[in-house]
């Protein structure tokens, strides 16, 4: 019997993994199919209940990801039939190819030949004009990203409430608009841009749960972040963008110890940081530096995280030049997080009493890294009782446990490694 439950367990592991990267996917395509965001949501569900059911019994498949597909697909074809769409679709892939294809497996096939990526097609869907733009970045986030509603709402500072209204009211606009027009236009790239790096940053910094990072979620919206480069070239912002998800995810090997244990920036090895993504994102960086304009916010994060980069060591990284990026990114991209950020920097080029300075006003209201950022102020000013009490404050805001373990072990030092 304990093999037996081992066996599930092993099922069910299995089971999420390829759920939690391949469900986007499926949804992706499912709604190029049946022209419904919610009802191929509900269909990849349907396929994700089946694989629950048959693959303890019957083992894991050898292509766990095309078996989900395959599924679902056949789901969407029953969904087509019932609402009598069934013929019309076909109609749409051409006379001839209906009188070739007789197997609906053949015809799933063509059908994805017709978009170029699902995944980047949706998330413009996504970003629909008639939606706000808080729930283009939820819904996004959901279908594509395979966020719990929990996760978008810490990663966008909202309740859990605001968060399923967002998603369900996005869902509920786009059926009713319908989502099969065109959707690649230059307005919605700015969402389109956000959403991508909200995606890469919870799996650079996991908002919740155990892990410290989610790295599928990452390498996911740095594929997108690739994609849109090719679809995109002569845009600047999506080079910035790709050059910070390439520069960021650099340093994944060097961010957790051998035990699991997160390390921070200071205290990485740097030998251990992938010189390919390095070279690659300063790469993209330069690109959208050629292509001229004033740069935006994901160029100017490009160039702070390219300081870091370019730094043999801690000790080496140029946090004058940093600061100075920041002031300029504060007046592009206002906003208190970026204020945040920004008094890191200073602390560290003009000393923490001016960090500190900074920090005055800003009002994050849950976000554990205030409280962080400014116990580390403190600690380095000798305010160890301040100090000891925003770490506190900070472990009790935080909801992933890795960060927790941070924050406690800052409590009860007062001091340490900066953030």
């Amino acid at each position: 019997m304990r093999g037996h439950n081992r066996g599930v367990d092993t099922t069910g592991r299995a089971i999420e993994a390829v759920w939690r990267i391949e469900a986007p996917k499926i949804i992706a395509t499912l709604t190029r199919l049946v022209g419904d965001v919610g009802l191929a949501e509900e269909l990849t569900q349907d396929a994700l209940v089946v694989a629950l059911e048959r693959w303890p019994a019957d083992g894991v498949p050898a292509n766990p990801a095309g078996w989900l597909t395959s599924t679902a697909k056949h789901r969407a074809v029953d969904a087509l039939r019932r609402r009598g769409a069934y013929a019309a679709k076909l109609a749409e892939i051409g006379r001839d190819q209906v009188e070739a294809v007789d197997d609906e497996d053949e015809w799933a096939q063509r059908l994805d030949g017709r978009i170029e990526d699902d995944l980047l097609r949706l998330i413009f869907m996504a970003c629909h004009p008639q939606l706000t733009t808080e729930t283009r970045v939820a819904l996004t986030l959901r279908l594509l990203g395979g966020l719990s509603t929990a996760e978008i709402a810490r990663a966008l500072l909202i309740s859990e409430a605001t968060a399923g209204q967002r998603i369900s009211r996005g869902k509920k606009t786009l059926a009713a608009i319908g989502v099969l027009g065109e959707v690649e236009t230059k307005e919605r790239l700015p969402s389109v841009l956000e959403v991508t790096y909200l995606i890469f940053n919870e799996g650079y910094a996991a908002t919740a749960g155990d892990d410290w990072m989610r790295p599928a979620l990452g390498a996911e919206a740095l594929r997108l972040g690739r994609v849109l480069v090719g679809l995109l070239p002569a845009e600047p912002e999506v080079h910035g963008l790709v050059a910070l998800m390439e520069l960021q995810a650099s340093r994944t090997r060097a961010r957790t110890a051998p035990d699991g244990a997160p390390v921070l920036l200071p205290d990485q090895d740097r030998r251990l940081w992938d010189r390919l993504l390095i070279r690659r994102g300063l790469a993209a960086l330069e690109r959208a530096q050629e292509l001229g304009g004033a740069f935006g916010p994901y160029v100017l994060q490009a160039a702070i995280a390219a300081c870091h980069a370019r730094a043999a060591t801690a000790d080496e990284t140029d946090w004058p030049e940093i600061a100075a990026i920041y002031q300029v990114l504060a007046s592009v991209s206002p906003s208190p997080v970026v204020t945040l950020n920004q008094a890191v920097a200073v602390g560290m080029a003009e000393g923490p009493a001016a960090g500190l300075a900074l920090l005055d006003g800003v009002t994050l209201d849950g976000y554990a890294l205030l409280p962080a950022v400014r116990g580390d102020l403190l600690a380095r000013l000798g305010r160890h009782d301040e100090a000891r009490a925003a770490f506190r404050l900070a472990a009790e805001l935080t909801r992933n446990g890795a960060e927790r373990e941070i924050f406690l072990s800052r409590a009860s030092a007062g001091a340490g490694a900066d953030l």
